[in-house]
């Protein structure tokens, strides 16, 4: 059904008649677009090879972002030839001779990567306005000519560190300053310059709000508030100072909300609320857009004086649809084009018919949606001052000089920085340019002029189904309900610590003559919980009780089980919370990181729940005559042991794993972390789950673990740990104990010293958030923690020093505070173990880094080091905390053999964008887990199984579709069902 949307009828007949006018004078001077294909620079070229040819397209943008890593023309040309070079991709004639060439080094292939590379930076020139102050006071003032205003963007690097944002507002402050002195020499411009008798500024600058601070997180809205108003209220005094206009812009929807608040609140205060030389900008393609612009109304009207709103469509609509598919989150963009113009159409009108509280800056490259705006401001007699068009530099030069020659005031959006650097924001032009809902595509394609100027249609299409298995959403912590709750939860759980929690066993809670405090590690003074600790008898009643239960667990139905742990997984949501509070305090994780814990246990039981399902139909061989079938049954009595890292994911995981396949399981958590899985023991009470089925049995390792694991009525064993324990068990579990019939399991995971290799294409922006994440994420207590670095030398210093400055910036502390990353480690011997590796790091290597800690609890400083030996000790050996050794190698290969050269194959990770590195990677990268251009922790169930070999484990991946065959003992029964000489043949008659 098509649903024709109108909502701005009234202005219907004025905005047609003024789009055909736009149109025809954009047309007049658009050039000779097809007669001239032969004769066209290369710049021209490239963008209509990507336009024709969506395989060229996707190539050819990805070799153009790599281009700013490459530093010669032989690796330009290898380049071209790994990105063009694919069988997938058609080549038009003109480029496929040109790569014609066999050595990269030769002159063939020199000449087309300078050809080729050329033509990147003249493309790039038409959409950038300039890459020094001498350049750009030379495009404003040439614009100024046309009778055109301008803002200001600048580009560059993202910033990620807090010296990063010292340097992005020095370089704003530098940039008014500079064109404020220039604007001193200006002639007046009365169409820009001047409005309803008013002067207007001449220079505006437009900033975006997380580039004030590298922390910058809507789950720390009060401290993002604080820093980054700090910094724009010296900008704010600077820009009045100078007679500058501020702008700010909006960035991806994460930020969205608390950039709106944060905004508010500041153009609130006193010294800030008569402003009317400051603007906010709004994005169209969001759902929530027309809503948060009414919002604004309404804050301007309490204000009392009038902002500039800039209504654009949005630039990061691919990104915004991956991020929420990925995360089964609601697409906060529309899924149609059509969509987006007709809610900026509502919102134009909106804006425009509120002309007396909110300012408008209508952005848009649509002849129809600048036309609409243009009938509004011309049927309401809307006063010069409160409205203004704008485009992008290079993207609508036709349209800007028709409506400059209308009358309209417009500013040209001018990007200005290096070229290279200024690739991301290229990228995303071309994209805009090329895809085939553009208008600027679609009007050079000569589509007939009753299209281009319709109103737009929506077919109401909604959220795609997304196919494959559907994880658990984590919580969006930019959604302030969901902060709320997980900050009540969090209350809820302070106020409910120091409770005893004692074992279960065949469905009875059980006292025990030995309890420990399990204490929150951020400050050991204070009691989570006292866990009362079984011992060797009352081990030895908890397998009896298995036992016991076995025969009619196992004979329960596969729907049953599934049933129950459906059941669990769905408590878990409605407790997520709450499970997250916990996690935190007990382990001192943060609540960012604890919550996709608790999704990861959700998954699980989900995951499991349908893997046992498939299983159970099993697998008929039938011929004629027989009758073949393959089917599986539980082992037995399962014994898991459960690390604290993850204290309830991976309890979960191997329990649930073990209850469904149909054997009686026994949890034996890790001490430290023994309330958490109480509760999860809770939940699987509440699900249903039968009387000595499971049963939750805290007690010392030495003594209960070692005792079970060479029992002779245990059939499996499930652990995560360290690699000395688990060697360990895998040990005694092989030996067969007096009166056992059968061949104990072992299902291990037991660590890595896990690398990420940093290759001269890398995009460092992404790399350096990636590594730090990868290294500082949990502190270093995740088995997949990145703890070395390797790095190609030509790229070595620039990759240090910008880690270095962004573990710098995170902030360290107890971890219920909202604007923590880094927290403490687990208890007082991890503490002391890890600082002895970091002295024997000083004496082996340079210490990059070392920061203050907090003194109260076991906090332990994000370490670097660099220039570290492969052969290393800080090299080779699993620290489990947060200490980063950065080696430093002189090509891919060496690269390679330093990530192979450990006992352990867990994961790893490669920041690359040339293909040769990423499909050698992919083949000889010894991980069970291998990332590539991401960080290499936070494997998703069913999406990432996980699990590796070598020294880091023994078992298929957890997550995976084989982990459940490691609990079932699998069975064929071949029947004969002649009767002499007869039986049924299918399909006779």
């Amino acid at each position: 059904m098509v649903i024709q949307i109108d909502s701005t009828q009234n202005y219907e007949t004025k905005t047609q008649e003024i789009a055909r006018q736009l149109l025809a004078e954009t047309r007049e001077k658009k050039g000779l677009w097809s007669a001239l294909q032969d004769q066209m620079r290369w710049d021209d070229k490239l963008l209509d090879w990507a336009m024709s040819n969506p395989n060229l397209r996707v190539q050819l943008f990805r070799f153009i972002d790599c281009l700013p890593a490459l530093r010669s023309n032989a690796e330009i040309a290898n380049h071209l030839q790994q990105y063009l070079g694919d069988a997938s991709v058609e080549l038009p004639s003109a480029l496929k001779s040109i790569l014609n060439f066999s050595d990269p080094n030769s002159l063939p292939a020199q000449t087309a990567a300078s050809l080729i590379s050329k033509s990147v930076e003249t493309l790039a020139r038409k959409y950038i306005a300039g890459e020094d102050l001498g350049q750009i006071t030379r495009t404003v003032t040439r614009l100024r000519k046309e009778k055109m205003a301008f803002t200001i963007d600048l580009l560059g690097e993202a910033v990620i560190t807090e010296a990063e944002t010292q340097v992005y507002l020095q370089s704003y402050l530098d940039l008014m300053t500079h064109l404020a002195q220039e604007a001193s020499k200006w002639n007046k411009v009365s169409q820009i310059d001047e409005a309803d008798g008013d002067l207007l500024p001449q220079v505006q600058v437009s900033v975006k709000l997380t580039a004030f601070y590298s922390q910058f997180d809507p789950m720390d809205p009060i401290g993002s508030k604080e820093k980054v108003c700090d910094r724009i209220r010296l900008l704010l005094r600077r820009a009045q100072e100078l007679g500058v206009a501020v702008h700010f812009d909006m960035e991806q929807y994460v930020y969205k909300n608390l950039t709106l608040a944060i905004l508010k609140e500041l153009l609130l205060e006193e010294e800030f609320r008569s402003r009317t030389d400051i603007g906010i900008t709004l994005q169209a393609y969001l759902r929530d857009s027309a809503q948060d612009l009414q919002d604004l109304i309404n804050w301007a009207k309490k204000r009392g004086y009038p902002l500039t709103v800039r209504l654009v469509k949005g630039a990061y609509w691919d990104q915004e649809t991956i991020k929420s598919r990925q995360n089964h989150w609601p697409q906060p963009v529309y899924n149609e084009k059509s969509a987006t113009d007709a809610n900026y159409e509502r919102m134009t009108q909106l804006l425009l018919e509120n002309h007396q509280y909110l300012y408008a800056a209508i952005g848009s490259h649509n002849v129809r949606s600048q036309a609409l705006a243009c009938a509004i401001a011309e049927s309401l007699e809307i006063p010069r001052r409160r409205f203004e068009m704008q485009v992008l530099y290079g993207m609508g030069d036709q349209l800007a000089k028709a409506l400059v020659k209308r009358g309209h005031r417009v500013r040209v959006y001018s990007p200005y920085g290096q070229l290279l650097p200024g690739m991301a924001y290229l990228i995303r032009r071309l994209l805009e340019n090329t895809a085939n809902s553009s208008f600027l595509r679609q009007n050079l394609e000569d589509r007939p002029v009753e299209d281009l100027i319709a109103a737009p249609r929506v077919l109401g299409k909604d959220n795609p189904i997304i196919p494959g298995f559907p994880n658990a959403p984590d919580t969006d912590y930019a959604n302030e309900q969901l902060r709320n709750k997980a900050s009540q939860a969090l209350t809820f759980v302070k106020n409910s610590l120091g409770k005893t929690y004692l074992p279960l066993i065949n469905g009875e809670y059980v006292a025990t003559n030995v309890q420990i405090n399990s204490v929150n590690p951020c400050n050991p003074q204070e009691i989570v919980g006292k866990v009362g600790l079984i011992e060797v008898e009352q081990a030895e009643k908890a397998i009896i009780a298995a036992k016991q239960a076995f025969p009619a667990w196992k004979r329960t139905p596969v729907a049953k089980r599934a049933e129950i742990l459906r059941k669990a997984a769905d408590l878990m949501e409605a407790r997520r919370h709450e499970l997250s509070a916990w996690i935190c305090l007990e382990v001192g994780k943060v609540i960012q990181q604890a919550d996709p814990e608790v999704s990861e246990a959700i998954d699980f039981c989900r995951y499991y729940a349908s893997e046992m399902e498939r299983l159970d139909l099993g697998h008929n061989f039938d011929v004629a005559g027989e009758n073949n079938r393959y089917s599986y049954q539980p082992r037995g009595i399962a014994l898991v042991i459960s690390p604290w890292n993850f204290p309830l994911a991976i309890a979960v995981g191997m329990t649930v794993a073990a209850l469904v396949a149909g054997n009686c399981t026994l949890l034996k958590p890790a001490e430290t972390s023994s309330v958490i899985t109480a509760k999860f023991a809770e939940i699987l009470l509440e699900a249903g789950i039968p009387a000595g089925v499971f049963q939750y049995i805290p007690g010392k390792g030495s003594q209960v673990g070692a005792h079970l694991v060479s029992h002779p009525d245990v059939h499996l064993i499930a652990f995560t740990g360290s690699r000395e324990v688990g060697c360990r068990i895998y040990t005694d579990a092989s030996i067969v104990q007096k009166g056992q019939k059968h061949l104990k399991r072992v299902i291990a995971e037991m660590g890595g010293k896990n690398a990420l290799i940093v290759d001269e294409s890398a995009d460092l922006d992404q790399a350096v958030v990636g590594a730090v994440k990868s290294a500082f994420g949990y502190t270093g207590q995740k088995c997949s923690a990145c703890s070395r670095i390797i790095v190609l030398e030509s790229v070595y210093d620039s990759f240090v020093d910008r880690f270095v400055e962004a573990t710098k910036s995170l902030n360290i502390g107890p971890t219920d505070l909202p604007s923590t990353e880094v927290g403490p480690v687990i208890d007082e011997k991890a503490q002391a173990r890890i600082r002895e590796y970091i002295e024997t790091g000083k004496k082996e290597a340079e210490l990059a880094l070392e920061m203050p800690i907090p003194e109260v609890g076991y906090f332990v400083s994000p370490t670097v080091f660099k220039n570290v030996p492969p052969d290393a000790v800080i090299a080779m050996e699993e620290i489990f905390g947060p200490v980063v050794a950065i080696i430093k190698v002189s090509n891919f290969e060496e690269a390679l053999a330093v990530a192979n050269g450990t006992d352990y194959a867990l994961t790893g990770g490669l920041y690359s964008r040339t293909p040769a590195h990423i499909n050698r990677a992919m083949q000889e990268f010894e991980v069970g887990n291998l990332y590539i251009n991401r960080g290499i922790t936070g494997a998703i169930v069913s999406r990432q199984p996980f699990g590796g070999f070598k020294m880091s484990g023994v078992g298929s991946k957890a997550g995976g579709p084989d982990y459940l065959l490691q609990f079932l003992e699998p069975r064929h029964i071949s029947e004969n069902i002649q009767r002499q000489g007869f039986a049924p043949i299918e399909g006779a008659d």
